[in-house]
């Protein structure tokens, strides 16, 4: 990002740029006085330099009372966080997803905790021109929200955003700064005929045409997945993903991000379960999804991943779009132990989508080398141009977790490296990324958390330029 950070970071193959070194979200331990677990769930950029994040933070020592705060970027320096206001009789808020259609111009949602209510709430929050105002909660009549998941913003004050209430799925729209009445994804009850449902991902490629999808249920129990599209502010019926019922013979699928690069564009991806009657949730396989012109093709299994998952369990968990048909996904498979050990180690993977066709799954490079300890995942991506990408995650060294940045420049990925100045900061050996937006190439912001020595989750933000 524009501007000057705290120490100076390596030279990354992160879209060319260079990361400042880690630091804790600026005014978050004076917010957090109570001593317990903070952490940045999410981040979103809009221009070199301007970011924001959310995130939360306990009002009490016993961790069961989260508050929501915000913190933003301007010209490359974070600035102090600041607490979100509370909703009215809540006793917990907890942030899920951020997205900005504008510097100071952002939409925020998560789940919250009313007194006297049986179940949590979702809510919705926006930053008007720099300034956060009320909360407020979601609501369906088919039963009380339990969260909002997913935000995406097209434009200041255009958004849409999903989640699920009691068992049914929801979409709510805002369009010219006021959100409307949710509604329960339309077609998606012929589908859930089990009886629960939720949208776990929402993206917009433009103001009124977005793209949702989730996971509901059948009547045995199957877990299955689907899609949705919004078309000029009007949401079409859900469909099951196409082809994804050959693939999830073991009955249990999730769809858990989506990208679109412009409107009926899109990629997704997730994980099913590939072998009937497994007795254990392994055999857990990563696919991607394309909808190209408004129409859906296809799940496929991420080529290349069959060869490198030898401990059955791997997922997508990110997928970014910089144009229609150039994607980038991230996540994790699974390693069979060396030895008769019955738990395998994780490792990091990402893939390239390039003019619409999927490339073969690659290990992170260099991220065998860090990953000691056998836990790595690529839990976000995110793409400034076709080809150019920045991944974040955490690893598992001989003695710590750490959380790792990657870089795409031109279709290739280039090395992993541990995130500059995290070591100094995660005392406890604990450390991921959570969120990373790109606003342009070489120009992102990330957060996540790390262990403080005493023994305590803290937020951190990281820039690079």
């Amino acid at each position: 990002m524009a501007g000057t950070h705290a120490g100076a970071g390596a030279r990354s193959a992160v879209s060319g740029g260079t990361w400042g070194s880690a630091q804790e979200v600026p005014g978050l331990a004076a917010l957090n006085n109570k001593g317990g677990d903070a952490h940045v769930d999410s981040v979103s950029c809009t221009a070199p330099g301007s970011c924001t994040a959310i995130g939360d933070y306990p009002s009490d020592s016993s961790d069961s009372s989260l508050r929501m705060f915000a913190v933003s970027e301007t010209n490359g320096a974070w600035g102090k966080a600041k607490r979100i206001a509370n909703l009215r009789h809540s006793f917990f808020q907890e942030p899920i997803s951020v997205s900005c259609g504008s510097p100071g111009n952002c939409s925020a949602g998560g789940g919250a905790g009313i007194f006297n209510s049986t179940s949590p709430q979702g809510y919705l929050v926006d930053e008007v021109n720099g300034t956060w105002g009320a909360a407020h909660l979601v609501t369906l009549k088919q039963g009380p929200t339990s969260d909002v998941r997913s935000v995406s913003c097209a434009s200041a004050g255009d958004c849409s955003a999903g989640g699920d209430a009691g068992a049914a799925a929801f979409v709510v729209d805002e369009v010219n700064g006021t959100w409307g009445t949710a509604q329960e994804v339309p077609g998606l009850a012929a589908l859930d005929q089990g009886g629960f449902a939720t949208v776990l991902t929402v993206s917009c490629g433009s103001a009124g045409n977005c793209s949702a999808g989730g996971d509901y249920t059948l009547p045995s129990g199957i877990g299955q997945v689907f899609v949705a599209n919004e078309v000029n502010g009007t949401w079409g019926n859900a469909q099951e993903v196409p082809g994804i019922a050959a693939l999830n013979k073991g009955g249990l699928a999730h769809l858990l991000s989506a990208s679109c690069a412009s409107p009926g564009n899109c990629s997704a991806g997730g994980e099913y379960h590939s072998r009937r009657h497994a007795r254990i949730t392994r055999f857990l396989q990563a696919f991607v999804v394309n909808e190209v012109n408004g129409v859906w093709g296809n799940a496929e299994e991420v080529p290349g991943t069959a060869a490198l998952n030898t401990g059955h369990d791997a997922e997508v968990l990110s997928v970014a779009c910089a144009s229609a048909g150039n994607c980038s996904a991230g996540g994790d498979y699974g390693v069979k132990p060396a030895t008769n050990r019955s738990d395998g180690t994780n490792q990091a993977f990402v893939a390239s989508e390039v003019n619409g066709v999927w490339g073969k799954a690659e290990t992170v490079p260099g991220i065998k080398a860090l990953n000691k300890g056998g836990g790595a995942a690529v839990v976000s991506v995110s793409c400034a141009s076709a080809g150019t990408c920045s991944a974040g995650g955490n690893y598992a060294g001989s003695r710590q977790g750490q959380a790792f940045v990657v870089g795409e420049t031109d279709g290739v990925w280039g090395k992993a490296e541990t995130v500059p100045g995290i070591k100094a900061l995660n005392k406890g050996g604990i450390a991921g990324i959570r969120s990373v937006s790109c606003a342009a190439p070489g120009n992102c912001g990330a957060g996540g958390d790390y262990f403080d020595s005493s023994g305590r989750f803290q937020g951190f933000v990281v820039s690079e330029s």
